[in-house]
């Protein structure tokens, strides 16, 4: 008996029909904004202060604290030292469907001694919903266990939902095992990123340099440092005192500018050695701004010479100064790419002015996730602490964290101004391994998938509802961590105005009249994701740099065998119906079918008769096959395909490639294996790219009397060529010309190419004369 197979996993995108938008009691019509996500009941508690405490021992002095009991939970506000009127303003909440109780009992004490407490019954807590206000809380009396006057609590206790102003800061009840100093990493917070410019440095010239070697030509070039980005110009072709460049430097700055623009003349003395004859600091608060591609005006910047003294750098008094002429600009026209053009979330211009209305709005709820794997160990099982990140434009949103559990249910919804539906969103979901505060010093959140959800692929005013599988590659290979259940809605304010974007331009104008290299752009983008990374890892709680990297997908550029596989039957799944269309015109024209050839030939005939039909014709064919595939148009927006991405096909090696360090850290005869298969399939490339060079100059040969023979006769073929077509009709032509092409297979040689390819294919080409 065979022991049975293993069950192939599910990648498959799964459509849900989750109860979204509840109500908070039977009857009760009303609906909060929150129509994206499951309504999820809390009873908060919010410990505002207390006044008039007193201790058991009789004295006025206490260490007073609030703590809650609500069944099996029990939570403790932080304590003050000698304070008889204290202000907490703390907010509990605990989750409904969890309480196991009828009653909540809140106690106040005096270090580890009784006060009083306050109990309440919970069914006469009071139900709110937004946008009501906020509860006011209320003095109660505090019952100690002697009669008698033993103090006053203020507390508002309520029942609500995830929608309530207080949820985003209280203490969670599934949090009891989260020490104070982790407590903020798991709070669910919005992030801003920084407004990024593109700072462009044109270095023109430099006057009245002074080189300490008198003797020589200086090799003088310019380096200008902003940050921990370094650039430098060539070294000046007019070796003298006075050098010229006009060579621009480009640069990524974030406001506000904290740090300045850093320019050094440097001499190039010896192939190591570099003397610095001046240097010069610009603050980025005093640079132009401009919005578009007309040229600021140029400027003038001494140069402070350096000489070294008593082991520090003192300035030289001289009687001149030498200059630098720069014209420098923080060029707003662009946008700054963040993250790969083929998945961005924004694609608007730095300068504000040059922004356009919003066209709609973007509504996600994050629900809840299914399947989770085990990400960590703790106290000798497998745990998962989980929170989802989503990024669109300079927004980011974080979900709380959910503890020790694989099903973990977030139900927050969030908003994004639309500005172009060609763009897309990008949600995450992360492990939190910075639960102990200071203790996780030096760890890092692990992945567990992503999804991205292109706004143009989905309908206005319609809610997705679908479970998105969260795929993750490592070094084994593909694997599915689980399944995130999200809810998406795209609402377009202007149908007109949404159309009329697909005529424009994907990035701003500055793009197209000012261009950027790929180089540029690639390094540039590198910059920006370090800046947007360092500026989110400062916030609290911070988003940390392994999130942020993998949201933006930093190593996208790197070389991935399986990603080149991919990439490669892209290519041919986009020639298949070329090649289908010519596989379909070679069975025309060997008559497989003579009915449909019959048919060709009489449209073929219609055509060249009355060739103003043929351009309706063409439209009027693309409306019918348009309208035809409508019935099997998408329903559901596209997801994370391991088929296409060849994710399920490849092999652990080529894994382990993928995940290679830049430079590698493997093994030398696993580098050397690696390097010969490049070469094999370099190889291939290296043939495919000859094939077309060869093309090309058989074209060439046409004309250029390499061969005179095969010149001499495609000249005399083009000077008949040209009497006949002049004498005879252009339809006659094209008709004749057809005909011969769809003529019945007897008049055909078989099995032989035609003599027009059989002449291009003698042409000579410039193979012989390689090495």
């Amino acid at each position: 008996m065979q022991p049975p197979q293993p069950r192939p996993e599910d990648y498959s995108l799964k459509e849900t029909t989750p109860r979204l938008g509840g109500f908070m009691a039977a009857g009760d019509k009303r609906t909060s904004t929150y129509d994206l996500v499951e309504q999820m009941p809390y009873l908060y508690v919010r410990a505002v202060k207390a006044k008039d405490l007193h201790a058991k021992d009789g004295t006025g002095s206490c260490d007073p604290s609030v703590e809650i009991k609500l069944g099996n939970y029990r939570c403790t506000t932080r304590q003050f030292e000698k304070n008889t009127n204290p202000e907490w303003n703390q907010v509990f909440a605990f989750p409904k469907e969890r309480i196991q109780s009828s009653y909540i009992e809140i106690t106040v004490k005096d270090k580890d001694d009784f006060i009083g407490r306050v109990i309440f019954d919970l069914n006469e807590v009071p139900k709110r919903v937004p946008p009501d206000s906020p509860l006011a809380p209320e003095w109660y009396r505090l019952e100690g266990r002697k009669e008698g006057r033993v103090g006053e609590l203020m507390l508002a206790v309520w029942m609500g939902s995830q929608a309530d102003e207080a949820f985003p800061e209280a203490w969670h009840a599934d949090a009891a095992s989260v020490p104070s100093d982790g407590l903020a990493s798991i709070r669910s917070k919005v992030y801003l990123t920084p407004k990024l410019w593109y700072l462009r440095v044109n270095v023109i010239e430099a006057q009245d340099l002074v080189p300490s070697d008198k003797c020589r030509y200086p090799e003088v070039y310019v380096k200008a440092t902003l940050g921990n980005q370094s650039l430098r110009t060539r070294i000046s072709a007019s070796k003298s005192v006075n050098p010229m460049w006009n060579e621009d430097l480009m640069f990524v700055a974030a406001e506000p500018f904290e740090e300045h623009l850093i320019l050094s003349v440097e001499d190039r003395i010896a192939p190591n050695k570099d003397e610095v004859l001046g240097k010069a600091c610009i603050p980025l608060q005093n640079v132009d701004r401009r919005p578009d591609h007309r040229p600021v005006h140029s400027r003038w910047c001494n140069l402070e010479k350096h000489v070294a003294g008593d082991g520090e750098r003192k300035k030289k008094d001289v009687k001149f100064s030498s200059r630098i002429h720069l014209r420098i600009s923080l060029d707003g026209g662009y946008h700054v790419l963040d993250e790969s053009a083929h998945y961005s979330s924004d694609l608007r211009a730095t300068e504000k002015q040059l922004w356009k209305p919003s066209i709609g709005v973007l509504e996600l709820g994050i629900l809840n996730a299914q399947g989770l794997l085990a990400m960590k160990t703790k106290d000798g099982h497998g745990t998962t602490d989980s929170y989802c990140v989503a990024k669109y434009g300079h927004k980011w949103v974080r979900t709380r964290t959910i503890i020790d559990s694989f099903t973990p249910k977030w139900n927050e919804q969030y908003t994004w101004d639309v500005y172009d539906p060609c763009t897309v969103i990008t949600v995450g979901v992360f492990d939190n391994c910075h639960l102990q505060g200071e203790k996780s010093k030096g760890n890092k959140d692990s992945r567990i998938g992503k999804v991205r959800i292109r706004l143009s692929t989905l309908e206005s005013g319609r809610v997705y509802t679908h479970s998105y599988p969260l795929i993750i590659l490592l070094p084994t290979g593909v694997k599915k961590m689980g399944e995130v259940q999200l809810a998406v809605r795209f609402t377009c304010y202007s149908l007109v105005n949404m159309m009329q974007l697909y005529s424009q331009p994907l990035l701003p104008k500055m793009h197209y009249v000012y261009p950027l290299s790929v180089t540029q752009l690639d390094v540039l983008r590198l910059q920006a994701t370090h800046m947007v990374s360092t500026k989110l890892s400062r916030a609290e709680p911070p988003l940390r740099k392994e999130v942020v990297e993998y949201m933006l997908d930093v190593d996208s550029h790197m070389w991935s065998m399986r990603k080149s596989k991919a990439n490669f039957f892209r290519i041919m799944k986009v020639l298949t119906p070329l090649v289908g269309t010519a596989q379909w015109f070679d069975k025309i024209c060997e008559w497989k079918n003579p009915l449909t050839t019959v048919l060709i030939h009489l449209l073929f005939i219609i055509l060249v008769m009355f060739p103003e039909l043929i351009l309706p014709t063409v439209s009027l064919y693309l409306f019918l096959i348009g309208v035809w595939f409508y019935r099997w148009r998408p329903r559901q927006p596209p997801h994370m395909d391991t088929r296409l991405s060849h994710a399920e096909t490849s092999n652990p090696d080529e894994f382990d490639e993928e995940f290679d360090t830049f430079p590698t850290s493997r093994a030398h005869d696993v580098v050397r294996m690696r390097y010969d298969r490049l070469r094999s399939i370099a190889g291939r490339v290296q043939t495919v790219v000859g094939d077309l060079a060869t093309q090309g100059e058989r074209l060439q040969s046409l004309l250029n009397w390499r061969d005179p023979r095969a010149t001499a006769i495609f000249v005399t073929f083009c000077l008949i060529a040209a009497v006949v077509l002049y004498v005879v009709p252009f339809r006659m032509v094209v008709l004749i010309a057809g005909l011969y092409v769809l003529r019945h297979p007897r008049f055909r040689r078989h099995g032989l190419p035609s003599a027009p390819l059989n002449f291009f294919r003698r042409l000579p080409v410039k193979t012989d004369s390689l090495l």
